[in-house]
């Protein structure tokens, strides 16, 4: 893929992974559509991006996210690549997690990731092409201590992508799932407690991982390359999400059951 010229719409755009994709997007000669919930960042974000679009809203509000998709898509008159990347972590026992913060993670992680992408696989597919990356974890593919919520909504992203990748296999428009390790950003300090509270530390592993900017450009090139799984991980981190890693013989055989018609059978009962 060659991003020139494309429009590349990110989440979670204010800093972080977010931040580091739009930069790089932009670099590579893309117009980029900014989102995230702090003006402020993404407008601080946007300086170093070129000609951009700042929609700033809470992925959780399904009437602004609305609104955002018909201002992304009126811009320059369509989205080509969309990057599914705002969340949340979490650092807390299951034992000593409330239910709302699983309600919570979920909310941000996986279900207003589900409806941002909703609301342009039409257009993508009207159009015949497109791009879309999920913005999982290695705690999508394993489940990782500490993370019970953050898992089970990693673990449900990149399940809905793998369907709608099968889905759309046949419209032009490719779907990437991304699955990050340690990569040094706010994540952990942001992440939530067992009480919803923003954690407000970090983690050695963390603070010591690859650089977000290192990430973001191995991320592209991996989408570039037309990966349907991109890990980004290194030592331990790298070896867990190698060794459940999808072989791609799998997805190019559900994808041809979709070629096989599939979907319509299913469809006519």
């Amino acid at each position: 893929m060659d991003y020139s010229g494309k429009v590349a719409w990110i989440t979670g755009a204010s800093s972080g992974i977010g931040a580091a994709l739009a930069r790089e997007v932009a670099a590579r000669g893309a117009h980029v559509v900014l989102s995230g919930r702090d003006e402020a960042r993404l407008t601080e974000v946007a300086a170093d991006c070129g000609e951009s679009l700042l929609l700033p809203f809470d992925v959780r509000d399904d009437a602004a996210l609305a609104d955002a998709t018909a201002k992304a898509i009126a811009w320059k008159g369509g989205v080509d690549i969309a990057f599914a990347n705002a969340g949340v972590s979490q650092r807390s026992r299951a034992l000593n997690t409330d239910m709302q913060v699983y309600r919570d993670i979920i909310a941000i992680d996986l279900t207003a990731q589900i409806a941002f992408s909703q609301g342009l696989i039409g257009h993508m597919a009207e159009r015949g092409s497109g791009a879309l990356g999920f913005i999982s974890s290695i705690a999508g593919k394993v489940g990782v201590p500490m993370r019970t919520a953050y898992c089970a909504a990693k673990f449900g992203l990149a399940g809905y992508a793998d369907a709608l990748r099968a889905e759309l296999s046949q419209s032009g428009v490719s779907v990437h799932t991304i699955y990050p390790g340690s990569v040094a950003t706010n994540v952990s300090r942001n992440a939530l407690t067992g009480a919803g509270e923003a954690r407000g530390r970090s983690d050695k592993a963390i603070d010591e991982g690859i650089p977000a900017e290192v990430a973001a450009l191995q991320m592209l090139d991996g989408i570039a390359a037309g990966q349907r799984e991109i890990i980004i991980a290194e030592g331990a981190e790298q070896a867990m999400g190698e060794l459940r890693r999808t072989p791609d013989t799998l997805f190019d055989s559900v994808a041809g059951m979709v070629a096989a018609g599939y979907m319509d059978k299913m469809e006519q009962g």
